[in-house]
């Protein structure tokens, strides 16, 4: 049982620091029923979850079903700091109403996910508040400041002469001592969290905790366009509390590529069961759009129900039928912000750009189902069904 938990831990993990510890900590559970805690932190800087976050809510159910007690940490405190990684520049702060009403919506979306018997929820204002200047002293004599100018984002932005907040300096230092206040055995982030999570392990040992946290990484998951990290800001996500029809709409327009990445990261299915229908894929034995119509599915029953989810799929259904889209169509690659007629003509289905102002003027040109009378449209990332008439049909895919 315990070498089937870890295949389970390690499925789609990017990077895991002491695996050692984390067999011994199952290994324990399976033999002596001792449970063990997995922390994972959110600043709750924006109200929804996306696909994006639930890579991880989702590796976590997985170490709930195998004796483990998640710590949600809500980062109240941090996220009034704002989180710089991977950032270009110092993040606004966030007042404490803004942060307590995403912190509600955060807990209620990431039920959806986890166990809540198994689940105990944290605010770090609970002891960061309570730290106090001279205990904050402290902390900042743990690291020094060429350690911290070794993180990617600071040493590009120290280099290119950009600001850098001493705020910004601490964050890593106080998300590292929440693992000190709540002696978690586990960590989980994202792979662009890897500096955050190792200052976990490194101020345990230096407050003497007696343990030193491992440290489970998953990669970043790409957005619709299949480039670009899944964001809000960047357009390219699905959010978990979005529409049926909508979740299901979005899972079926991203590439045939890009499905077998979102069935390796968010699916429960065995990765066998995977490997197989890729290969059915391959030979030819099942159409793309039938995998990814199980894999859409699956995805929207999780976040509203089986019901909710057929019928996403009728609605769907229906109106590709409606609107006469045939399922095999041409594809074609093209940069982002590029204008409609321009597209229209590098797709392929207009023969200058000239035709396809007429053509958008005469109301004969339809995008994502959508008729446009705006000749100046640009396209920004993203998939589109570009369209003219009844039979001129491609998709486009804009990075």
């Amino acid at each position: 049982m315990v070498e089937k938990a870890l295949a389970e831990i390690e499925r789609g993990a990017a990077e895991i620091i002491d695996r050692e510890r984390i067999e011994s900590l199952i290994r324990s559970y399976y033999e002596k029923g001792e449970r063990y805690y997995v922390k994972l932190g959110l600043d709750p800087t924006a109200p929804d979850l996306h696909l994006g976050h639930t890579v991880i809510l989702q590796k976590l159910s997985v170490f709930q079903k195998h004796g483990a007690i998640v710590q949600l940490l809500i980062g109240d405190f941090t996220a009034m700091i704002g989180d710089p990684t991977g950032k270009s520049e110092t993040r606004k702060v966030l007042d404490r109403e803004s942060v307590a009403k995403n912190a509600e919506t955060y807990k209620e979306q990431a039920f959806k996910i986890l166990d809540p018997q198994k689940t105990e929820l944290v605010f770090n204002s609970g002891w960061l508040d309570e730290l106090g200047a001279d205990g904050l002293v402290e902390l900042t004599t743990q690291f020094n400041v060429a350690r911290m100018l070794e993180r990617d984002d600071f040493e590009k932005r120290y280099k290119a002469g950009q600001s850098i907040s001493i705020s910004e300096f601490i964050y890593p230092l106080l998300q590292g001592y929440d693992s000190v206040a709540l002696k978690s055995d586990i960590e989980l982030g994202g792979t662009d969290q890897k500096f955050n999570l190792l200052m976990g392990r490194h101020l345990q040992r230096a407050y003497g905790v007696g343990k030193e946290q491992s440290v489970l990484m998953m990669p970043i998951l790409e957005g619709l366009d299949g480039v670009q990290k899944m964001s809000k800001s960047l357009g390219n996500y699905i959010g978990i509390t979005e529409p049926a029809k909508e979740i299901y709409a979005k899972i079926l327009s991203i590439s045939d590529e890009l499905m077998w990445r979102y069935y390796e990261l968010l699916s429960d299915r065995e990765l066998e069961e995977i490997e197989e229908m890729k290969s059915a894929v391959a030979a030819g034995r099942l159409h793309p759009k039938s995998a990814k119509e199980t894999l859409a599915l699956e995805i929207t029953a999780r976040f509203h129900d089986e019901e909710a989810a057929r019928e996403a799929k009728a609605a769907f259904d229906s109106l590709f039928k409606a609107k006469e889209i045939p399922q095999d169509i041409p594809e074609v690659s093209l940069e982002s912000g590029i204008w409609i007629c321009k597209a229209l003509v590098e797709g392929g289905i207009e023969p200058s750009t000239s035709q396809a102002r007429r053509d958008i003027k005469q109301g004969a040109v339809r995008v994502g189902g959508e008729k446009i009378t705006d000749e100046q449209l640009k396209l920004g990332s993203g998939e589109y069904i570009l369209q003219v008439g009844k039979r001129k049909f491609v998709k486009a895919k804009v990075e």
